[in-house]
């Protein structure tokens, strides 16, 4: 009976031992899997997964021809996990017998691969130790990839990460621009960022307790998307030729920053905007910061004789002048109370017909022709017409509006300054935007430096606007080349400026330069023109800044020509079938 009793005792013992057992499993696992379950899991889920950003490629700039000016490499980010650092075992090249690496052996080992310093790579492990992500070297190149996945460190990632690389270094550096340590600086990578702009995407994946990542566990967060094709109306050849020589010059004239612009006159498309000096996007500190961009936008400046052409196409238009009306023009004009203007070299008086005036230059000279139009608003609003006094279409970072002043500001002086390129100014692409109309029957088409932006699925954006305006009669322009033409065949460089077999339309200008006192003896000297002269198919300007050794238009005379040469050459100019016209400059 004892015995039955005991055994009772015993069983019902056992029971309550285990309901208690069960009841302390039950309430942790109640704990874990309820109360604290996404504490646990979140905790899990850190020690495990790993997030990751997965970058967009950035769109290329291309030129005109799909040559490449900036485009994306293939560049990899090595990153690490500290809280797994730690010595490791590596296999042999016998297959068989193993080493023990030590961290300080990998971090030497990773400095050498990648280029980074043992100094850097210690810092970013031990910062935090307890991080899972760290960068131990960023943008390093496929081959110094291979050397660090050759090592077989546990602990070390690797993330494809595009880089910025210009494969023409400096050529339309100044159009490009360059990328920076915080994103696109300057430039088109700049002002056209939401076209060749990428996005960078995110993903996650786990690892086992060794530290590896498990195959297929990645998980794509958002989507990396790449940049679109910019496709410029630049000609990179014609570019490189244009800088080469514009730099080639400048130095030997000792000038302290030249432009050269060329236009397509059908469409206004800009086929080569050089600048000296100016940057390689691939070595930004080779130059200033004040080159880093384009003074042929950003840099405006009292243009003198190039003016005179639209003057002369000005007063055409109005009907007040013809190519060989007549003027007299003295060394000097006095306009009353002290002031007066005269021409750049002393001379009796000359008589002059209006084409005789353009090809000489004459300041008194197209004051008399200026005289028949006698409404200064009617005046300035031609030059506006032109696109003088506002930016172009293009819009260029940095880009200047130059300046007329407004007519209530005009003494006698500027009265007649303004017709004759001083007292006001322009860009160099506002000059060649207004020969573009000089040489396309008087009609004005928007500057175009960008053709569009290329999408993947092969949708355009960005496309430029046509809308163009006339902005003298057609008869007006023609006429005005045509007496543009007598500058080059007649006028002072006229063996400096004529191309054999070819008609060319040209315009000198030599400008004072205003400084604090007035108007010192630096220069800026311009030659602007067009070809072919009777059917013209591109303008030209070329200018030099501040010249030391030759002040006056024959210094740009050289370049102007090799340019044009080019042009002729790059696209194929048929030569000209009849001479230039041979107009009376005096009566």
């Amino acid at each position: 009976m004892n015995d039955a009793r005991r055994n009772k005792r015993r069983v019902g013992i056992a029971v309550l031992v285990i309901f208690a057992v069960v009841a302390v499993f039950v309430v942790r696992l109640v704990d874990i899997q309820v109360v604290r379950a996404a504490e646990l899991n979140t905790e899990s889920l850190s020690k495990r997964s790993v997030s990751q950003t997965t970058y967009g490629a950035r769109g290329n700039i291309v030129d005109t021809n799909g040559n490449v000016l900036a485009d994306s490499v293939d560049r990899f980010d090595i990153t690490a996990s500290p809280l797994l650092v730690d010595e490791f075992e590596r296999l042999q090249k016998d297959g068989k017998s193993k080493v023990t690496v030590t961290v300080s052996d990998a971090i030497a080992e990773l400095a050498t691969a990648t280029g980074a310093s043992v100094a850097e790579i210690t810092k970013a492990l031990t910062e935090n130790p307890k991080s899972n992500f760290a960068y131990v070297a960023k943008s390093v190149t496929l081959e110094q990839l291979g050397d660090v996945r050759a090592l077989k460190i546990p602990w070390t990632y690797d993330v494809l990460h595009p880089s910025r690389t210009y494969p023409n270094g400096a050529v339309a550096g100044n159009l490009v621009g360059f990328i920076g340590a915080d994103g696109p600086q300057n430039g088109l990578e700049r002002t056209q960022n939401h076209c060749v702009g990428n996005v960078n995407g995110s993903a996650t994946y786990e690892r086992g307790a060794d530290g590896i990542r498990i195959p297929g566990s990645t998980v794509t967060a958002k989507e990396a998307k790449d940049g679109g094709t910019l496709k410029l109306t630049i000609d990179s050849d014609l570019q490189w030729y244009a800088q080469q020589s514009l730099a080639q010059r400048a130095i030997e004239l000792g000038a302290d920053w030249g432009t050269i612009t060329v236009v397509r006159v059908r469409d206004g498309h800009l086929m080569a905007v050089a600048d000296y000096p100016s940057v390689d996007p691939n070595n930004v500190e080779g130059v200033t910061r004040y080159d880093w961009g384009s003074r042929a936008f950003s840099s405006p400046f009292e243009p003198g004789s190039t003016m005179k052409s639209l003057t002369v196409a000005s007063l055409l238009d109005a009907g007040v002048i013809e190519p060989l009306t007549q003027v007299t023009a003295p060394g000097r004009r006095d306009l009353g109370d002290g002031q007066s203007i005269k021409d750049a070299w002393a001379h009796a008086d000359i008589p002059y017909t209006a084409t005789g005036v353009l090809t000489n230059s004459s300041n008194t000279g197209i004051s008399y022709l200026v005289d028949k139009l006698s409404d200064k608003e009617k005046r300035r609003d031609y030059m506006l017409r032109f696109g003088l006094n506002e930016k172009t279409a293009v819009d260029f970072q940095g880009e200047s509006r130059g300046d007329i002043p407004a007519t209530q500001n005009w003494d006698a002086v500027t009265n007649y300054a303004v017709q004759f390129g001083q007292g006001m100014t322009t860009t160099s692409v506002q000059m060649a935007s207004a020969y573009q109309a000089l040489g396309n029957g008087g009609v004005h088409v928007p500057l175009t430096l960008v053709e569009g932006c290329e999408w993947a699925d092969g949708t355009v954006t960005g496309t430029p606007s046509t809308e163009s305006t006339q902005v003298v009669s057609a008869s007006a322009a023609a006429q005005t080349v045509a007496m543009m033409e007598n500058v080059v065949s007649q006028g002072g460089l006229s063996q400096e400026l004529s191309i054999p077999g070819y008609r060319v339309a040209a315009k000198t200008g030599t400008a004072e330069v205003a400084n604090g006192n007035g108007y010192g003896s630096d220069r800026i000297v311009s030659i602007a023109g067009l070809v072919p002269a009777e059917a013209p198919e591109y303008a030209i300007v070329v200018t030099f800044a501040k010249p030391d050794t030759m002040k006056t238009s024959s210094a740009v005379s050289t370049t102007f020509k090799k340019i044009t040469t080019q042009v002729i050459k790059s696209f194929r100019i048929e030569p000209s079938d009849e001479p230039s016209p041979q107009m009376p400059l005096t009566w």
